[in-house]
């Protein structure tokens, strides 16, 4: 009888997702259900990373930078796995295409799109004959609905969240941080929804303002862009130092 694999802890997974060219800094961080299988974990890190589901390896990290695991059944649940929320999954795969190369220094060869064509020998070919990427017409179409569910639960999520609502800020290995709600919408510099907050500290990234679109007016580092999914909002009034208590 074969063993029946089922989830051991909770039903969502909050990590932080890098490449080979993005582990010093965390490209983007995701929740998953726990119930998925390894399988379908690939195929929606596949839109995000540029890796093919095919040829992709997850590892899993924690807060130390230490290697918990290596999601490496397909058909195992992920919640099977020992993995905590704050954890990475850091995603190795020899098709993800670098973001920035610097060729100032490199001979440049230039071939026509009709000849690259005919060459057997590129990953464009390699795509084709194992029908990977967007050469697989219902791979493509299942990502594109994937990608439309995600972006209709942010945007009811976001429907839930006002202008002027007090709120606090979980996002995943990050502390806790309070403030007002100034923004909700789709902005210039990523796809989906987002939440512009001014911070109560100065513990964000801008003013309210991204690659010279304003969003929103606060002082410099108080104003921080999260997803929907990582604000919750209600009674948190600003924290007050208690300063006698201090030695």
């Amino acid at each position: 009888m074969s063993e029946i694999i089922t989830v051991k802890t909770g039903d969502f997974l909050n990590v932080s997702i890098t490449t080979p060219y993005d582990e010093v800094a965390c490209l983007l961080e995701k929740r998953f259900n726990k119930g998925i299988t390894v399988a379908e974990t690939k195929e929606k890190l596949e839109v995000f990373t540029g890796a093919q589901t095919a040829t992709m390896k997850i590892k899993v990290f924690n807060k130390d930078n230490e290697l918990v695991c290596t999601l490496d059944n397909d058909d195992a649940l992920l919640g099977s796995y020992p993995i905590d929320d704050g954890m990475r999954f850091h995603i190795e795969d020899a098709f993800i295409l670098r973001k920035e190369l610097d060729t100032a220094s490199v001979e440049k060869f230039d071939i026509s799109e009709e000849e690259y064509a005919k060459r057997q020998d590129t990953v464009k070919a390699y795509l084709e004959r194992n029908r990977l990427g967007k050469y697989n017409k219902e791979e493509v179409e299942k990502k594109e609905l994937e990608k439309k569910k995600e972006e209709e639960m942010e945007e009811k999520l976001a429907e839930k969240i006002k202008v002027n609502d007090r709120c606090l800020v979980r996002v995943v290995g990050q502390p806790e941080r309070r403030g007002e709600v100034m923004f909700v919408g789709k902005t210039e510099f990523k796809p989906g929804w987002w939440v512009g907050i001014k911070l109560d500290e100065p513990q964000g990234k801008n003013d309210g303002s991204v690659s010279g679109v304003r969003y929103f007016e606060c002082p410099p580092k108080y104003g921080s862009f999260v997803k929907p999914q990582f604000v919750e909002v209600g009674d948190y009034p600003e924290e007050e130092l208690n300063l006698d208590d201090e030695l």
